[in-house]
């Protein structure tokens, strides 16, 4: 079978669903890997060490949360199947104790937050296609983490669409998950410590 895979994001997203489904990608090989957005493959490249440090620091954070009040945490690559045309493999999710036995061999279904922090080679796909999906797929809530500005979106799905929620002072308290708390100055102090020091 031969398959177009598109290393980036048109500037336009395409409105029509791509000719691939779930059957075609359970039939991928595991390298390169891969998500099926809307119908169409796109080749996720591997992050760089700081992404994955703050990512790290995300999943660390969701676990400990998960545990306390019975929810998952997971880290990619896993699976979250949220259509036939959509199988992606976001950075962290979190699934509440109500959604969480939507975890099998894969997710099945949308989880309660995904979390996405940026690169060079998946920020407009974060911000564009993938947006979309999550909202339109019942995901809760969606983080999009950009460790170059230090910042985090935290959005909110409000019947199928984002809006953004702002952390009160320094903290943000999720309105629709309220186990969900982040201490925003303690994050970003937490990935600097596990960050290589710049020479200089």
């Amino acid at each position: 079978m031969s398959l177009a895979l598109l290393d980036e994001s048109p500037i336009a997203p395409p409105s029509d669903l791509g000719p691939h489904r779930r059957k075609d990608y359970e039939v991928l090989p595991d390298e390169p890997r891969c998500e099926l957005i809307f119908g169409r493959f796109y080749v996720s490249p591997s992050p760089a060490g700081p992404h994955q440090t703050v990512a790290l620091q995300i999943a660390r954070l969701l676990d400990d949360i998960a545990v306390a009040a019975g929810g998952l945490a997971q880290i990619a690559p896993m699976d979250v199947a949220l259509a036939e045309h959509s199988v992606v493999q976001p950075d962290v999710l979190f699934l509440s104790k109500e959604r969480r036995s939507r975890m099998a061999e894969r997710v099945e279904g949308a989880p309660d937050l995904v979390v996405e922090v940026l690169s060079p080679g998946t920020a407009r796909r974060d911000r564009g296609e993938k947006l979309r999906l999550y909202a339109e797929s019942g995901v809760r809530e969606y983080w999009i983490v950009d460790p170059a500005e230090k910042q985090i979106e935290f959005l909110v799905n409000d019947d199928g669409r984002f809006v953004v929620a702002l952390p009160a002072d320094r903290e943000y308290r999720s309105s629709v998950l309220p186990e969900l708390r982040l201490d925003l100055e303690t994050f970003w102090q937490e990935v600097a410590k596990r960050l290589p020091q710049q020479a200089g």
